[in-house]
């Protein structure tokens, strides 16, 4: 059985939205690691995304400028799926999420894996034991992470029911060791801790705009000014002991609260702005309007208040309340 010092070798799989923040962390902690990408063009962009960050971190303080070209050289790209895994001890699968994509990467994983090796897929909306190889099911673990996976601290780690809890437990320890928090869960389930809360709160939110009770700018203050930074300090359940579980208790009693009817459907704001090709960001416009923003300059703007923000964070939870 492996231990935390048996993992010396990380290969990440897939170098897209996700792929490039996860190799840096891991590099960052300490970890050779190798990646794969199935495109040209996605590798090359890979490793201009990791050298600008790595640039970032350096200005942030949180690594040395020094030592940039250590971590960046410890990430190597390889050609192949095989190449990639040969001799890895963790296997950190972040590809696009199609189910069939991930079946034809795990059939490719199968053939060469190392039977010791622990094996996580970053995804976000499959159940990942449904969809590898039978035979990779005492290997394989669900390592979740929030994009940008550099910059947001948290990964909820699960495993499989036929994988080891060892798996999970260095699984955690590694993450750690690497600057994150990381979550460990129980049992599975879609949307995992975090996507079941906000999805929980994008049902609300879109609720109160679709039926004129606020707009999005009063939603995003009210928001930032209350709960947000409260759970900083106190989280949710904390919150509700400070508060009184008899007065929790008792919003369920007297039915205070009562969810929205067809609150699983598409809310109508979300359905118009996507149906005009208002998408946020990326299109210059969603509940807001970014029209003639720099956009590369507010992604770095929102970088560095994240930075901050999680510092505060990451000082309180180590002295919590």
């Amino acid at each position: 059985m492996k231990t935390i010092n048996d993992i010396k070798k990380i290969a990440v799989l897939g170098a897209g939205t996700m792929g490039p923040g996860i190799a840096q962390t891991f590099a960052i902690g300490g970890y050779e690691v190798t990646m794969w990408t199935r495109s040209e063009a996605t590798r090359e962009k890979a490793k201009a995304a990791l050298k600008a960050s790595l640039q970032t971190f350096a200005e942030e303080g949180e690594i040395k400028a020094e030592d940039i070209d250590a971590i960046y050289g410890r990430i190597n790209f390889k050609p192949t799926v095989a190449e990639c895994i040969d001799g890895a001890d963790f296997i950190m699968e972040t590809i696009v999420e199609k189910k069939e994509a991930k079946e034809e990467l795990y059939a490719q994983i199968a053939e060469t894996v190392s039977p010791d090796a622990i094996i996580a897929s970053n995804t976000s909306a499959l159940n990942i034991f449904e969809v590898v190889p039978e035979a990779l099911l005492p290997q394989q673990i669900i390592c979740h992470w929030y994009a940008p996976p550099q910059l947001i601290p948290l990964v909820e780690v699960v495993k499989s029911e036929q994988a080891p809890q060892e798996y999970a437990d260095i699984a955690v320890e590694m993450l750690k060791k690497c600057g994150k928090t990381a979550v460990l869960m129980k049992k599975f389930i879609r949307g995992y801790i975090v996507n079941r809360l906000q999805q929980c709160l994008n049902r609300e939110v879109f609720y109160l705009i679709d039926n004129g009770y606020c707009d999005a700018q009063a939603i995003d203050l009210a928001a930032k000014a209350s709960f947000i930074p409260r759970a900083v300090v106190l989280g949710l359940c904390k919150r509700a002991d400070f508060g009184g579980l008899d007065m929790t208790a008792n919003n369920y009693r007297n039915k205070s609260y009562t969810m929205p009817e067809h609150g699983d459907e598409m809310p109508k704001c979300l359905e118009e702005l996507v149906d005009a090709g208002n998408l946020g960001i990326k299109t210059g416009k969603g509940f807001y309007d970014y029209t003639g923003v720099d956009i590369d300059a507010l992604k770095a703007k929102r970088d560095k208040q994240l930075f901050e923000v999680f510092r505060v964070a990451k000082k309180f939870m180590d002295d919590p309340v």
